[in-house]
């Protein structure tokens, strides 16, 4: 059996999510492919502000489920990335110039409005392509598809002309979701006005289904016009619909918060004579009081903030875990995500292939995962760098490193040297200004100066494990079976923290005179 074969089988049943999700698309085409040839998977975006943490989940696990799902088929697989540009700006975002200028061209279409910024020839334009700079940034396979192109090319015009044969019933769908205030005027499609050029929330009255033409009121006037080519588009949940129906879009994921989205489109795309994609909803993010986050609270953590701290590894991980499970994201997540990233990729090589399946690493990096290991954690890197504190540096840091991996250089460990720079900020930003060293009670000095005095009768060139034995022996003396506490105790005193690294692998970076150093001070107290 050759090993893609085994994959496989082992596929088949694997319990990892993006398998179980894969497995969906299966059953989809049991009988029979798809007749354009390919599953098509989809994610949307809305090109009124620059791509985020949640773009890049999105976008990351669709792809872990095309992976996935190319390990148990042999028919091919495409990812559109669809840009709403066609959509009315509602409001002016804050973090972008030009706001007078903006301010003429509220409620046009985000393709027709100039670009804030003079690079592009729109602001739909300039926003795509900080959309493509970042997916090509993160190595995703994609096609892009602007909304205003497929529009305006025609491409969507057979698709809405079913939507005026249907009009009725995707009326009888919509109402009754929608405030009573709100039924008066809705309409599933917004005319684009040809006198203002912003797009309509009108009333509109169907003319002539196979022409597309549709009338409405347009500042006190009334009009006929056609909605093809470009001079409508859609009310987003109807939109969504006919977005799955016209491309054939076999598979896409949202959030919670758009369960109802979801069931009304998949609605109206069976009445369009459809069949809505395969997908789950996944759990929002919350801040680290347990609240929802939200860009106008700024109570979450950005793309940038995340990789100041932490690799791109780190993050997929985090995102890869439990996405039907509410998870806490905020900066204190990320020391953990990159330890336990390097832990899951170090397990992954030797396991056999149903483990490796639900390893998040093999989702990670579709099964290509680096040989390469971390010899030192970065909870580690994070103590270190903290008792040698604020003049601290690369060059610092690789000279204590050297004591546990003699002749180690960044040549031969470039992944360690870029946690120590990820250390390094981390400490200097969060940690830091945390840090405060508590003075031992009369016990606590006992125990220290025991510990001391094992110390001082040790060889400098004593392993971790050797270390790590006294560390033990201390604490069954001092603290029976509660070593726990013992921990604590050099935590808090000698490296004024609440939490910390295995004590042995540390005294071993930071040397045994230093350590001893600490104790000392410690005991002045």
């Amino acid at each position: 059996m050759t090993q893609e074969n085994a994959l496989r089988i082992a596929a088949q049943k694997s319990k990892a999510w993006p398998f179980e999700e894969a497995r969906k698309l299966l059953k989809r085409y049991a009988k029979a492919a798809p007749e354009k040839g390919y599953i098509l998977f989809e994610t949307g975006y809305g090109p009124s502000g620059l791509p985020h943490i949640g773009t890049f989940n999105e976008v990351l696990r669709t792809t872990m489920v095309r992976r996935a799902y190319e390990i148990l088929s042999d028919t091919p697989t495409r990812l559109i990335a669809f840009s709403d540009d066609m959509d009315g700006l509602r409001k002016i975002p804050d973090n972008v110039p030009n706001h007078e200028m903006l301010a003429k061209h509220l409620g046009k279409p985000l393709s027709r409005i100039p670009d804030p910024f003079g690079k592009y020839e729109s602001f739909a334009h300039h926003n795509n392509a900080m959309l493509r700079e970042f997916l090509d940034r993160f190595g995703f396979e994609y096609d892009f598809y602007s909304a205003s192109e497929q529009y305006n090319s025609g491409r969507f015009n057979e698709t809405l002309k079913d939507i005026l044969r249907n009009y009725q019933k995707i009326m009888n769908i919509m109402l009754p979701t929608l405030r009573e205030e709100r039924r008066a005027t809705y309409s599933p499609i917004l005319p684009i006005s040809e006198k203002s050029g912003i797009v309509l929330q009108v009333p509109v009255e169907v003319v002539d289904t196979e022409a597309g033409i549709i009338r409405f009121e347009d500042e006190g006037e009334t009009v006929e016009q056609s909605i093809l080519d470009g001079k409508a588009k859609l009310q987003w949940k109807v939109d969504w619909a006919m977005r799955w129906k016209a491309l054939g879009v076999d598979y896409e994921m949202a959030g919670k918060d758009l369960i109802d989205s979801v069931t009304q489109s998949s609605k109206i795309t069976r009445v369009l004579g459809g069949r809505p994609p395969e997908g789950f909803n996944y759990e929002m993010f919350l801040d680290e009081n347990g609240e929802k986050i939200s860009k106008s609270k700024g109570n979450g953590i950005g793309l940038e903030e995340w990789f100041r701290y932490g690799p791109e590894e780190s993050l997929a991980f985090f995102a890869y875990r439990e996405p039907k499970k509410a998870k806490s994201l905020h900066l204190g997540v990320i020391p953990r995500a990159i330890d336990e990233y390097w832990q899951f990729r170090k397990n992954w090589h030797d396991q056999d292939a149903d483990k490796k399946l639900g390893n998040p690493v093999h989702h990670i990096h579709n099964g290509a995962v680096p040989t390469t290991e971390m010899p030192v954690p970065f909870s580690l890197l994070l103590n270190l760098v903290g008792v040698l504190g604020d003049g601290a540096d690369k060059a610092m840091v690789w000279g204590y490193l050297n004591q546990l991996l003699p002749e180690a250089t960044v040549e031969q460990y470039p992944d360690l040297d870029r946690l120590i720079g990820f250390a390094l900020a981390y400490h200097k930003d969060h940690i830091a200004p945390t840090l405060k060293r508590r003075a031992p009670t009369e016990q606590e000095k006992e125990a220290l100066k025991d510990f001391d005095n094992r110390l001082s009768k040790l060889a400098a060139d004593s392993s971790a494990e050797a270390l790590q034995t006294e560390v033990y022996e201390v604490g069954k003396s001092y603290y029976e079976n509660q070593l726990r506490d013992w921990f604590g105790v050099l935590y808090e005193t000698l490296l004024g923290s609440s939490q910390g690294p295995r004590m042995g692998s540390f005294i071993k970076l930071y040397g045994l005179d230093n350590t001893r150093k600490l104790i000392a001070e410690a005991l002045a107290k």
